[in-house]
């Protein structure tokens, strides 16, 4: 049997779909399991042992499908279910199993607030795709490798980090997925933990804004934004106490590697399917998130500003109260 699973972003939801890989891998261990992505996306595959090959979208899609045909799939496994995967299901010809994105639940949820979307996590619903296949869920939670050349050493941190650390991670795509940096400032204030900043480089004057504003504190904060790539930022989640972040990729790292995580909310909703997914395994936590809004969610994925100019999604969330919960999450495992 041969296998292609499609999904071409983003880097939290192909770390989604680790379970369908390793869980088709236990069904059909002879079987070649191959992945087609993005190119900005292949790090996050490449070292999966379950997977026989990645094959890489890049400028030009006929070169992916050319080379796709030539493989001679048995099944296509689409996690992505767009008109780009569309098009590959046609050309291979093959039997295709596709997930049910609940595209029209998502619209009325968005604009009508009418709630439709099942109790589902979207890693059950990818896993449910392969159902006829034969493919169980085996409660083990998401996958990522860290090849060993990107791991940090944690004797390469600040002196006051390398006893235990926060790792929070301030970006996220989309500004309304974003806790503003001044209110992560704020709750830092109050934290009796030493903080480790991550995120890209795109995220560097939000870290200067909460360097400004934590001047006059004496927080232990360690700037590491954009001084990382993916793999290594996802060595010191690893390495970390506990983990903050907004609904976004590192998130779904975090989970991956087993760390409590305290998520933040801004217009998208928990009910969408995205939260921190940890299998059957047990693993401590908290969502904030602004449940008295009318106006939330205003979309499915995230804006680039707030539509209705408030943006009180995140600038209604309590930084005392987020303090308070990091604080007592750690008091509770020491």
């Amino acid at each position: 049997m041969k296998f292609l699973i499609l999904r071409f972003s983003s880097i939290g939801d192909i770390v989604l779909t680790t379970p369908v890989i390793r869980c088709l891998r236990k069904k059909y261990p002879n079987a070649e399991i191959h992945f087609a992505t993005k190119q900005a996306f292949a790090s996050l595959l490449t070292s999966n042992p379950y997977l026989d090959k990645v094959h890489l979208l890049g400028d030009s899609d006929s070169k992916l499908h050319k080379q796709l045909k030539q493989e001679q799939f048995d099944y296509v496994i689409d996690l992505h279910h767009n008109q780009r995967t569309a098009l590959i299901k046609v050309q291979l010809g093959t039997k295709s199993l596709s997930v049910n994105k609940l595209n029209l639940e998502k619209w009325a949820m968005v604009h009508f607030k009418w709630n439709y979307l099942p109790t589902l996590h979207i890693v059950d619903r990818y896993l449910a795709t392969c159902a006829n296949l034969g493919v169980v869920n085996d409660g083990l939670g998401l996958d990522y490798f860290i090849p060993s050349a990107e791991e940090i050493d944690l004797q390469s941190l600040p002196t006051d980090f390398r006893n235990g650390y926060i790792a929070w991670a301030i970006g996220a795509q989309h500004f309304t997925k974003r806790f503003p940096p001044a209110k992560v400032a704020a709750a830092i204030s109050n934290l009796h933990t030493p903080v480790v900043l991550l995120g890209g480089k795109e995220d560097s004057d939000n870290a200067s804004i909460i360097f400004k504003e934590l001047r006059a504190t004496p927080a232990l904060l360690w700037n590491a934004v954009g001084q990382f790539n993916i793999h290594q930022s996802a060595s010191l989640i690893r390495q970390s106490q506990l983990v903050v972040a907004n609904d976004t990729g590192l998130m779904h790292i975090a989970a991956a590697l087993h760390k409590p995580i305290v998520s933040l909310w801004g217009n998208t909703i928990p009910a969408f399917g995205m939260t921190p997914y940890y299998g059957s395994q047990k693993v401590s936590g908290a969502i904030i998130e602004n449940q008295n809004l009318r106006c939330r969610p205003c979309s499915k994925i995230g804006q680039s500003d707030c539509p209705k100019g408030h943006f009180d999604c995140m600038m209604k969330l309590d930084e005392n109260y987020i303090a308070y919960t990091i604080n007592s999450l750690l008091a509770s495992k020491a």
